[in-house]
């Protein structure tokens, strides 16, 4: 690593070129400046500020949106009480989601099975699904048990080796403190829920368990039970994959690290670094939108301590399991959806979408390191890059998370700087602007549930469905925020849009108008496929999708 005086020497010398060519020199500046601060022991670091005001001209920025008319559900933040029924709960809905034609679908059919599962593959979150060839010891599930649910002549065993059993393992929430809201304790189920590709190539539910452990006191939940016991259980999933959707995917998955590399790039990369000029359109919204969230949302008077189930106590727990878990080959698409069993499936439109979004960036990113690096040598010998790698991986994920330690050859390059802009950008896009969509109806995403899971079959009517819901507060200061999140903005850049002029230049332009014209028929694609669905899946459109993280 660079000594501090070799470091300051550098600077010195990269901000009289880009004075002389008529650079702006605020990249160079943050770099000296820029500190890593540690938040939350395990988790990436963040930048060491303490407001967006400290933050230089060239990173702050500023979003216009239309806004979102918060009145109505403002009205309903002081009643610190359960809902009084469905009808109410309804009112709120048609008066809020009457314009939202995915809101209306979701609440139209969420009790159903094949669109509950569909949700796994299509929702928010569709990056914890994954195929299973074994079940875990821990799942209570006998071959008897799911016999009604499986094709006749065949059996639980087959299922498994041919590759049509898929899980959900929300391990992560086993222990975690959940939180206390209105003073009342909120309860996160670390539940298990299996799934069968059925003949039609649809996923559908077979079998939910609520806890880990197994034992007489927690029943395996299926289909075939009582209405009220296997809604609850659809409704605890649902709830534990609000918790992993807003803080591992959402969050830790593209908010953090959008901030980690931005700080790296301007720690290490000079502003006249190939690599700096490409990612910091897509990295440098993160350190503002990252600072207002936790001096406002993660606060102890934002909305995950006073509304969800996710508190303060919450919040490093789950965070630092999350970071501790994560991999690099989870982060890049083609790697992740075939190592989850997903790369095939033909109702899987995220990640058909989000495979045809990653090969266009990937062309672009590979076409971008060509310009500079002609050979593997280049970028062995390029010690800023180095730096910058190393950099990412002291402050980043810094377990045995697979995240490559050095840059030997440019296709490495090219593989990590792409999945760096997907995350930030089509990523992003994928888990932000979907949220409200699912969520508006709050039996579909419940921010955690009221009761302790039940250990008994047989216990819940359709009337105490009710009390396991959110308070009236909570529901609303969450749709509130889930409300302003979603709200497109009039000055947004679209993905692989840029204002810089290094991209007006030469061969600069042509490998924006190659990217460009390649996701403009992507988008033309997806607008044609989706106009043949019930349930349109809009969220990884290219013509949708934001260049950075700014919301």
């Amino acid at each position: 690593r660079k000594s501090c005086k070799t470091h300051l020497s550098n600077t010195e010398l990269h901000r009289l070129v880009a004075t002389a060519v008529g650079l702006d020199c605020e990249s160079v500046f943050s770099r000296c400046c820029s500190r890593w601060r540690m938040t939350v022991d395990g988790v990436p670091q963040c930048v060491d500020l303490n407001s967006v005001s400290e933050l230089g001209p060239n990173l702050r920025y500023t979003r216009k949106s239309s806004g979102a008319n918060l009145t109505y559900l403002k009205g309903f933040t002081c009643r610190a009480e359960a809902w009084t029924n469905f009808s109410e709960l309804e009112t709120v809905f048609t008066h809020s989601g009457h314009q939202n034609s995915i809101a209306r679908f979701v609440q139209a059919h969420w009790k159903d099975d094949w669109y509950f599962s569909h949700q796994c593959l299509n929702g928010c979150n569709p990056l914890l699904l994954r195929q299973t060839h074994i079940l875990p010891s821990n799942l209570s599930v006998t071959a008897n048990m799911l016999r009604i649910f499986l094709p006749k002549g065949s059996s639980l065993q087959r299922e498994l080796q041919e590759g049509r059993i898929y899980l959900l393992d929300y391990k992560v929430l086993d222990g975690v403190p959940a939180n206390v809201v209105n003073g009342k304790q909120m309860y996160l189920s670390a539940l298990l829920f299996l799934l069968r590709l059925n003949q039609q190539s649809q996923l559908v539910p077979i079998a939910i368990q609520l806890q880990q452990n197994p034992g007489p006191q927690n029943p395996v939940f299926l289909p075939s039970d009582p209405g009220s016991d296997w809604l609850l259980a659809m409704i605890c999933v649902r709830a534990s994959d609000f918790q992993c959707h807003q803080l591992v995917l959402h969050y830790l998955r593209t908010h953090v690290i959008g901030e980690l590399c931005c700080v790296a790039t301007l720690r290490q990369l000079p502003d006249l670094h190939p690599l700096h000029q490409l990612l910091m359109p897509h990295v440098k919204t993160s350190l503002q939108i990252n600072l207002q969230a936790r001096t406002s949302l993660l606060a102890a008077d934002g909305v995950f301590n006073k509304a969800m189930g996710s508190g303060l106590k919450t919040l490093p727990v789950l965070l630092s399991r999350a970071s501790a878990k994560t991999t690099y080959w989870s982060l890049c698409i083609p790697d992740d959806l075939k190592d989850r069993g997903l790369d095939n499936l033909p109702q899987s439109y995220y990640a058909q979408d989000a495979l045809k979004v990653w090969d266009a960036l990937h062309s672009f990113v590979v076409s971008w390191v060509n310009v500079y690096y002609s050979r593997d040598d280049d970028v062995q010998l390029d010690s800023e890059l180095q730096h910058w790698i190393t950099d990412i991986n002291t402050h980043g994920f810094t377990h045995n998370s697979g995240f490559p330690q050095s840059f030997n050859t440019k296709a490495e390059v090219s593989k990590f700087v792409t999945m760096i802009i997907f995350s930030c950008s089509a990523l992003h896009s994928a888990v932000n602007f979907s949220q409200l969509d699912f969520a508006l109806w709050m039996p579909n995403c419940p921010v955690a549930t009221l009761r302790p899971p039940p250990q008994v079959k047989g216990g819940v009517t359709e009337d105490d469905i009710l009390s396991f819901l959110p308070d009236v507060n909570s529901t609303c200061r969450v749709l509130m925020t889930l409300e302003m999140l979603s709200q497109p903005a009039h000055d947004s850049v679209p993905l692989c849009n840029y204002n810089e002029a290094i991209f007006a230049d030469g061969a600069h332009r042509r490998l924006v108008e190659e990217v460009q014209a390649q996701i403009a028929a992507i988008s033309k694609d997806i607008v044609e496929r989706n106009s043949r669905l019930e349930l349109p899946y809009p969220y990884l459109c290219p013509s949708h999708i934001e260049n950075s993280v700014a919301i």
